[in-house]
């Protein structure tokens, strides 16, 4: 017979208990970036394995800036920025399927859907691919469906959540009548097929968008009056963060077959920032950043109690103003890195890596399963109709390489093309003719040869700036 205390596990087995952040060097920042300093709770960046995207001031209009990840170092001050929206901009999301298009949420009522060219644009970039109009009030959110084309949701201070598909500008479905206050979030389940929604009313809300019903509803997961943040994990429980009504910050997980009562309720600290969780369904750990806090703790979530399993806070001095998540093709997985975070502060942005120490060089397929990849799996319209699938993975066995720019084509339909001509054509009529569809089509295409002409002499004028950039070295 073993004796108890041999066969008793005294520390919990787990692959993710010695995972560490670090910042990178100096000069692997992005400094001079004057920060948004708005106030909502959202984090203000967004980041694929091309691009990082910051909210910053701007002066009358609503801004953000787009830097290739390796343009890293001081941030010319005349370098482009996004400036389409007429007010602040209050959120932006990159679209999973396409790392060129990204869209942008503002408190002028409108989304735009924006597509950002590989090469630096020399002017800042002032035409959306399609601008989405339709909330009364300012819009907070955005998220991108995770698995069909060109699905991209918006809720607003008007208690709307709106559907869109951005193929074409149309609203897809409208989700009204269902939040009685303000959203404070949204967030999709794996496949897309379910939304998880918290509100000022201090409800968590699991509704279907396509039936548009709240098919699970939790009053006061947390008892405090401070805002709630939820997301789905990928089996399909909710993850909250909340306050306690002592004010201590607090986090929970549920299931939706018992949504009564939590699986899990931990008490943190008393900081008021929000904490908003960001998510690794691959490795189920949740990183906690709370705005204006200066820490990052994170989380194991697995099946066995007490299911949510402390693992480390990565601490530093300064606080964070907004945190960007990297998608995890766009990771070093030679590195064993398996998160990178970009910490926006005051005036720069800080890359911070998160890695699994291991002696070995190999790849190591233990830390990253397949995951998803470019790829959508469904289109608009299939989903609308009732559709779903899981996401198309991808392995990261070889490394990931991001795909050259492919152009996001929106297709408006034409309300004229169902109405029947009305009577004879009037012979004083300023069309001529004699214009042929041939003639038309000749027109258009030399409008398309001059539109090649210009971005082709944009993209040499940028990259002889560039080049002229690195003879000067810096010097005016």
């Amino acid at each position: 017979l073993h004796p108890p205390a041999m066969s008793r596990r005294v520390v919990r087995q787990s692959k993710f208990r010695h995972v560490f952040g670090q910042p990178v060097k100096a000069d692997q920042m992005y400094e001079d970036i004057r920060v948004s300093k708005v106030t909502w709770d959202s984090s203000f960046c967004a980041v694929n394995p091309k691009f990082v995207a910051i909210i910053v001031e701007s002066g009358g209009g609503g801004a953000f800036i787009v830097l290739p990840l390796a343009k890293t170092g001081r941030v010319d001050k005349n370098h482009p920025l996004v400036t389409g929206h007429t007010a602040p901009v209050l959120d932006i999301d990159w679209c999973p399927h396409n790392d060129n298009v990204i869209a942008s949420a503002s408190e002028d009522t409108t989304v735009m859907v924006w597509q950002i060219p590989d090469y630096v644009p020399v002017r800042n970039v002032t035409e959306p691919v399609v601008t989405l109009e339709g909330h009364s009030k300012r819009v907070g959110i955005i998220s991108w469906h995770p698995t069909a084309r060109n699905v991209l949701l918006s809720a607003g201070c008007d208690n709307l959540v709106i559907l869109w598909n951005v193929g074409t500008g149309e609203m897809l479905l409208v989700l009204e009548d269902m939040h009685t206050d303000l959203i404070y979030n949204v967030g999709w389940n794996r496949n897309g097929s379910l939304l998880v929604t918290t509100c000022k009313d201090k409800k968590v809300r699991v509704i279907d968008p396509r039936k548009q019903q709240v098919v699970a509803e939790k009053a006061k997961p947390h008892d405090g009056a401070r805002p709630i943040r939820a997301i789905f994990m990928a089996d399909g429980k909710i993850f909250t963060t909340g306050f306690s009504k002592m004010s201590e910050r607090q986090l929970g997980l549920w299931d939706l077959k018992n949504f009564e009562e939590p699986i899990a309720l931990q008490e943190m600290d008393t900081s008021n920032g929000v904490l908003l969780p960001f998510y690794d369904p691959d490795s189920s750990i949740v990183y906690l950043c709370g705005k204006g806090d200066s820490s990052i703790r994170y989380f194991e979530i697995t099946n066995e109690a007490p299911y949510v399993h402390y693992l480390n806070t990565y601490s530093s001095k300064e606080p964070q103003r907004g945190m960007g998540f990297m998608p995890k093709r766009g990771l070093d997985v030679s590195k064993c890195e398996i998160a990178r975070f970009f910490k926006l502060h005051e005036r720069k942005c800080e890359p911070i890596v998160m890695t699994v120490p291991r002696k070995s060089d190999l790849f190591q397929d233990d830390l990253y399963p397949d995951t998803p990849g470019l790829e959508p799996a469904l289109e608009a319209d299939e989903w609308l109709s009732g559709k779903d699938a899981e996401p198309i993975l991808i392995s990261l066995r070889d490394g990931y390489v991001p795909v050259k720019n492919r152009e996001l084509k929106v297709v408006k339909k034409n309300i004229l093309d169902n109405k029947p001509p009305t009577g004879p054509r009037r012979s004083h009529s300023t069309c001529d003719p004699n214009f042929t569809r041939p003639a038309l089509e000749e027109v258009l295409e030399e409008i398309r040869a001059l539109k090649q002409t210009v971005q082709a002499q944009e993209k040499r004028i940028s990259d002889l700036e560039n080049k002229l950039c690195q003879f000067t070295n810096g010097t005016d």
